[in-house]
């Protein structure tokens, strides 16, 4: 048989201990019944010896002026009366040889008795009698009829009167005449005592199941329970789960024991903590040098391509200029060649700058401001740009909660937005900026019908140095990425190949707000 936990009930804690109390109180309770019982059946005993011996007594008494006076009917009639009581086994005389002169048994009656089988021998030993035999030695206990019979003999000692009585039946040197038996059944006695000792038996069963049933609820909340507990908080961290401590329910040792177990758990989150803190800050690392390697390549490729064209240039004009003679020819070719290495020099100069906007961590002013009014300072700054372009500008501006933020850099986050937007669409194209409340917050959109990107590209789009125009540094929408982040917001990007693209930027409200 199994518990639900799929343990043996029989090797369940609760159990072995209820077991092992019940089984120490049953022999404790069996031992004191034993006890009673057997102090009960030796004093019903001796109440029945003190019987017998009363009716031993009240026989000789009450039959001695009859025998006296030579009326031995009449003395047996008396001891006929007494032996027909209740619990009276048997009633006889016999002498002192042995020979039965009466009995309420008239077969017996003549017959030779075992001298030493009567208790006889306590009077004759080695022939000679004792003088007033103690009251127990006088007794015997024997079975008979399928019970207990108590059989009390009672000297009949020669006194004066009989010796100078008529009858002169005995002489004054003999000092016992005979004995009285006295046969008292013990079988009411061993009835009640057996009723007794069931009754006895049957109360110190339900002691012992009340016992059982106290021991078990006590050992199940003060023992097992907590036992239980800690074995399944043991099992939970042996499997890597340190998130339940064990409950204290107590102050004594299994409580203690609780208390260091937690503490013992504690310490053991605390060092996954410490451990995980360590191996993030590892992988952290490992990240940033990862990204510092493809940074620097991105780098080295981007600035590459220009300075090699500066490099080439520059040294055909230093070979042209030394080896043929400055004419026009030659001067409006060199002027063509130091035009490319301008420009060349300028992209470069744009590289770094971006680099250094995209590395640079300014501080952020944070204040309650407007993304509305944020959308209308960026759109001040670019708004001649989409004119010159010829792109359709649409607004819907509408009043927003403010949000906490730094104005200046939101301000550059819409500004990046609008002009890749205005690089990826084509002349007559349409330009559209949004703002609305979003979830208790503010939405900033930013949607164009331009060139849109192309679904393996979105995942990339903000990462550095990644870009899909020929002439980009990849560090705009990385820039927008970085600046969105640090507020807190976040940036999503929904577009379709041919059908243009739309950027959000969602912000949360400002505290106040």
């Amino acid at each position: 048989m199994r518990s639900f936990s799929g343990q043996r009930v029989w090797d369940r804690l609760a159990v072995k201990l209820t077991l092992a109390i019940v089984g120490v109180a049953g022999l404790i309770l069996a031992l004191l019944s034993a006890m009673e019982t057997r102090a009960h059946r030796r004093y019903m005993t001796e109440a029945a010896v003190r019987g017998a011996d009363l009716f031993g007594d009240t026989i000789r008494s009450s039959t001695h002026e009859h025998m006296l006076d030579g009326r031995k009917d009449a003395a047996y009639r008396i001891m006929r009366t007494i032996g027909a009581q209740e619990g009276i086994e048997r009633v006889r005389i016999f002498n002192k040889e042995g020979r039965v002169t009466f009995s309420t048994d008239a077969a017996e009656i003549g017959r030779l008795v075992d001298k030493r089988a009567e208790a006889c021998d306590l009077c004759h030993a080695t022939d000679r009698p004792l003088v007033r035999p103690q009251q127990t030695s006088r007794a015997r206990i024997y079975r008979q009829g399928g019970h207990r019979v108590v059989g009390m003999v009672t000297p009949l000692y020669n006194q004066p009167s009989c010796s100078t009585a008529a009858c002169h039946a005995h002489s004054a040197s003999q000092r016992v005449l005979g004995v009285v038996d006295v046969s008292v059944s013990l079988q009411e006695a061993d009835e009640d005592i057996a009723q007794e000792a069931r009754q006895t038996l049957a109360l110190s069963l339900l002691a012992i199941l009340g016992l059982a049933g106290v021991a078990g609820l006590s050992i199940e909340g003060l023992v097992a329970r907590p036992v239980r507990q800690m074995v399944e908080a043991t099992r939970r961290v042996a499997e890597g789960d340190l998130s339940g401590a064990v409950p204290v329910s107590s102050r004594d040792e299994l409580g203690q024991l609780a208390n260091d177990f937690n503490r013992m758990r504690e310490a053991l989150v605390r060092a996954e903590q410490e451990l995980r803190g360590r191996a993030e800050a590892q992988v952290a690392r490992a990240e940033k040098l990862a990204s510092l390697g493809r940074i620097s390549a991105s780098i080295a490729h981007e600035i590459n391509n220009p300075l090699t064209g500066i490099l080439t240039f520059a040294k055909l004009l230093i070979r042209d200029l030394e080896t043929r003679p400055l004419d026009d020819a030659l001067k409006e070719q060199g002027l063509r060649q130091l035009r490319l290495v301008e420009r060349e020099t300028e992209r470069c100069t744009a590289i770094v700058r971006s680099l250094l906007e995209f590395a640079r961590q300014r501080p952020l002013h944070l204040k309650p401001v407007s993304a509305s009014a944020v959308v209308e300072e960026a759109l001040s700054l670019v708004g001649h740009q989409l004119e010159l372009k010829g792109l359709a500008l649409d607004r819907a501006l509408q009043v927003v909660p403010e949000v906490q933020g730094d104005a200046g850099q939101l301000r550059q986050a819409v500004v990046n937005l609008v002009l890749n937007a205005c690089d990826a669409t084509p002349s007559g194209g349409r330009i559209r900026l949004t703002t609305r409340a979003d979830d208790g917050g503010a939405l900033i959109e930013v949607s164009d019908t331009g060139a849109g990107i192309a679904p393996e590209d979105q995942s990339r789009i903000f990462d550095p140095f990644f870009s899909t125009k020929e002439k980009g540094t990849g560090l705009g929408l990385s820039v927008v990425y970085g600046i969105v982040e640090h507020h807190g917001g976040r940036i999503e990007v929904e577009s379709e190949p041919g059908r243009g693209t739309t950027f959000r930027i969602r912000l949360p409200a400002a505290p106040s707000a």
